[in-house]
């Protein structure tokens, strides 16, 4: 079973990569799951219901996501309809939508998604180790492919979350920071990790926003509206092959795409 999870979609250049690959990379390489962070998407802050529905409709199976998820207010409303769209499960009880989706794929093999989001740097919502925990043990037993997106800050909390449920997750792909990170792996349990997929959208940017409006930040302190930049467009992605028996991840490779 082979999965393709794509790196935080920034923008409307991140939007329309994915639209101009998506299915190329999806009958070249065999893929069977197709995950993507969107929190992003709409202009680099949140996500709506029309560019959710026009992500799914490129052949995403699900979208994840992580702080930004409410930044567009009439996504709370959208999300609680619309369970192939994941906010951080580990969100107070009583926030809309949900952290987790069970599916099968074309092929008819299980999966899970859960997507957290981690603490350091970032609100304090509840653990997500113990949340973890949780749903990991809810889970059916034949549902042996299960890929984590962990949402947070700093390297040290993504490796140790990825110690602390390797053995009982297929993978653990970081996402938020938007920078690529090229330490992936399989652990010993059998879970593939990457600190950082990065980011889906232009890097010839400041995290994807222009860099004139984020240099104004840093050197003047002043507000500046930060809009998404348009230059150097890629597509950040990791293709993870695992045994749907098992659950265990058998390989893992990084993948950036330019948009020419």
């Amino acid at each position: 079973m082979r999965i393709l999870f794509i790196g935080d979609i920034f923008g409307s250049p991140g939007r329309a990569i994915v639209g101009d690959h998506l299915a190329d990379l999806v009958q070249n390489h065999g893929v069977d799951l197709v995950i993507a962070n969107a929190e992003n998407a709409a202009a680099g802050f949140g996500l709506t219901p029309r560019i959710t529905e026009d992500l799914l409709g490129l052949g995403i199976d699900v979208l994840t996501s992580g702080n930004h998820i409410w930044d567009k207010k009439e996504i709370a409303d959208y999300i609680g309809g619309q369970p192939r769209l994941l906010r951080p499960a580990n969100y107070p009880e009583g926030c809309p939508g949900a952290g987790w989706y069970t599916g099968c794929t074309r092929s008819g093999a299980p999966y899970a998604v859960l997507n957290l989001q981690g603490r350091t740097y970032l609100p304090n919502i509840d653990c997500p180790f113990r949340k973890a925990d949780a749903i990991l043990g809810s889970l059916p037993g034949t549902v042996r492919v299960r890929v984590v997106d962990f949402h947070a800050e700093v390297t040290s909390e993504k490796i140790a979350f990825c110690w602390y449920v390797d053995g009982r997750v297929t993978a653990v792909i970081g996402t938020h920071t938007h920078v690529p990170t090229a330490d992936e792996r399989i652990l010993p349990g059998g879970a593939a990790c990457l600190t950082d997929v990065g980011m889906t959208g232009p890097y010839d940017s400041v995290i994807g926003a222009d860099k004139q409006a984020a240099l104004q930040r840093f050197l003047h302190s002043i507000p500046h509206r930060l809009e998404p930049a348009k230059g150097d467009v890629r597509l950040a992605a990791v293709l993870i092959d695992a045994d749907p028996v098992s659950g265990r991840a058998q390989a893992i490779r990084r993948l950036m795409l330019d948009g020419g």
